[in-house]
């Protein structure tokens, strides 16, 4: 099976994020970006274990500058055959899912992959963008998939239960927390990274169809206040009157 796996950069969880700019762009000043988790533990990982089950290959693509090319050296690292980098600044959801479509369209991959969102902007767009454009089916936040010849099973959680989906090949489908366990790269994934294929390709002409107005952070969290567990009047009018949850 061959099989493509879109993954994007995300920052650390632990840097710190501020905005400049008059609050219009994100400060990339000190940043420590990691792989996408939905991307790597997810989609790549459930990738690698369908190519080890059925074989077939697997092809990691992003949309980025030259700055992104050591994030898709980790994520070769975690076992993927070659990787592919349009060279161009992912500004927007839709321009974003033109790029990976293109190349997706024009090297006929049976199966699409791709976290469920990114962790930095949770959109969660681009997956039904490009089963759009690619006129394919489309599978959205999906924790457990199976192959069966040209078909797969699918499984996503829903509220009060699990929706269980049949669909033919090829097709997109977003992954979610249940759909493998995340990899650690050894030291001889690592050191093969280092020779993988990553080929630049140029983007397609295409126009963003949104921008960013401006960003802002959440307010600081409010100071705890604790409660005697004798005190339950205290505690329900403070649910009642100040939290206004009940």
């Amino acid at each position: 099976m061959k099989i493509l796996v879109c993954i994007s950069k995300s920052p650390d969880t632990t840097s710190k994020i501020s905005f400049s700019d008059q609050n219009t762009k994100f400060d990339e000043s000190g940043v420590q970006y990691i792989v996408n988790p939905y991307d790597e533990w997810y989609a790549l990982v459930r990738a690698l274990e369908i190519k080890e089950s059925v074989g077939g290959s697997v092809t990691i693509i992003t949309v980025g500058t030259q700055a992104d090319d050591p994030i898709i050296r980790k994520a070769l690292a975690i076992g993927a055959d070659n990787a592919v980098r349009v060279d161009a600044q992912p500004s927007d959801a839709f321009y974003t899912a033109k790029q990976l479509s293109e190349y997706a369209k024009e090297n006929a991959y049976d199966l699409i992959l791709l976290g469920k969102e990114t962790i930095n902007y949770n959109g969660s767009q681009v997956g039904g963008m490009m089963a759009q454009l690619l006129d394919m089916p489309f599978i959205s936040v999906a924790s457990k998939l199976e192959v069966n010849g040209d078909s797969l099973t699918l499984e996503s959680e829903v509220p009060g239960g699990i929706e269980v989906y049949e669909v033919l090949t090829p097709c997109v489908v977003s992954c979610a927390k249940g759909m493998a366990e995340q990899r650690i790269p050894n030291m001889r994934g690592i050191m093969a990274a280092r020779t993988k294929p990553l080929s630049v390709v140029s983007p397609v002409d295409c126009q963003n169809l949104t921008s960013v107005v401006s960003y802002e952070l959440p307010n600081e969290k409010s100071e705890c206040k604790m409660i005697d567990p004798d005190n339950m009047d205290q505690l329900v009018d403070l649910l009642h009157g100040e939290a206004k949850v009940i």
